[in-house]
């Protein structure tokens, strides 16, 4: 009965048992009728390609373990310097709940519930008809910001922003004489109206 020969892969899979594999089959051979000193001269070159590169790798994974580290350090004091400035900042007496969602020091668990907010708006008048109106967006796409002004029946759609402060450009109604103007604002989100009315902000608008 003959004998069934199986053939298996003779070449180490791991990349050090190949290093030393390929290093003794290197010094091993020797120049005969089938292997010529070409022969061995491609082998060591490749032997020392192949170390090269193998040195390389270890280098590289090395120098990536270490980068890896620095950067968590870094991160670390980054992380540190940040926190300790929130807690002034959360502690001054000017901060709000709008400051925090604008400089994104709030948890997603902090955010403002615009179903059931209001705008704080904020008026100043700088004379001629013009009024500087501040608000704090929060999440939302923007502000509707109302205008009642004397002699107006009902509310005027001002404006839709996006940006604070805006400013009402409409001149007096008479030149020279004073006027009331009534505003309040609304969120809004994906192009509806959400939340409720802002406080009116009365402003005495002067020449």
């Amino acid at each position: 009965m003959g004998l069934i020969m199986t053939t298996t892969n003779f070449i180490p899979t791991a990349d050090q048992d190949f290093h030393t594999w390929l290093e003794h089959l290197t010094t091993s051979l020797s120049t005969n009728t089938i292997i010529t000193s070409e022969d061995i001269a491609a082998l060591q070159a490749a032997q020392a390609d192949f170390n090269s590169h193998n040195i390389n790798v270890a280098n590289a994974a090395a120098l990536a373990k270490q980068a890896t580290i620095n950067k968590t350090q870094s991160r670390h004091h980054a992380e540190e310097i940040i926190r300790g400035l929130v807690r002034r900042i959360k502690a001054h007496n000017d901060y709000n709940t709008g400051l925090g969602v604008q400089l994104g020091i709030i948890g997603p668990g902090h955010r403002q519930d615009l179903s059931k907010a209001k705008p704080k708006l904020k008026g100043i008048d700088l004379t001629d008809g013009q009024v500087s109106l501040n608000f704090t967006k929060y999440q939302s796409d923007g502000i509707n910001i109302y205008c009642q002004r004397e002699g107006d029946v009902d509310w005027v759609l001002l404006a839709r922003v996006t940006l604070s402060p805006y400013v009402d450009t409409r001149p007096l109604l008479q030149v020279g004489k004073p006027e009331l103007r009534r505003y309040c604002a609304v969120f809004m989100l994906k192009d509806q109206e959400i939340g409720h009315y802002s406080d009116e902000v009365i402003i005495n608008c002067t020449p």
